[in-house]
């Protein structure tokens, strides 16, 4: 006999790539308790690698994407986050949880113009561990 391991209501059941974009979802959450009207209108979004070129020395984890054009043909504001670069530098789930919203609290700081502990003052972001 052949059936899935898993029934599809239970979270085992999940893809990687779906739990990842939970724990994105999980973040901007986090973060839209306090800041609601300045991420209104913008778009997150998950891509598995970024466009590296052969002279690239970093491999970004999140990319802000400001807006482009008017009326029709505008695009939106665009934080992209990257699965895979951040999977391969967390050690587990929660220090992947950890690493997404660190990722997008800096892209977030970007956009704004502001410091990484403006956008979060609980402490996130990196280089607090050192």
């Amino acid at each position: 006999m052949r059936g899935t391991l898993f029934p599809p209501d239970v979270p085992a059941y999940s893809t990687r790539g779906e739990r990842f974009d939970d724990l994105v979802l999980d973040a901007v959450e986090h973060l839209d308790l306090r800041w609601s009207d300045q991420l209104a209108g913008v778009e997150f979004a998950v891509e598995d690698v970024p466009p590296v070129g052969v002279s690239d020395d970093v491999v970004p984890l999140a990319l802000y994407q400001p807006g482009t054009g008017r009326g029709r043909s505008a695009t939106p504001r665009r934080i992209v986050v990257y699965r895979r670069p951040l999977e391969a530098r967390a050690v587990d789930t929660e220090d992947l949880a950890e690493l997404v919203l660190d990722a997008i609290i800096h892209e977030v700081a970007d956009m704004l113009g502001v410091d990484p502990a403006v956008i979060d003052p609980e402490g996130h972001g990196w280089g607090e561990e050192e």
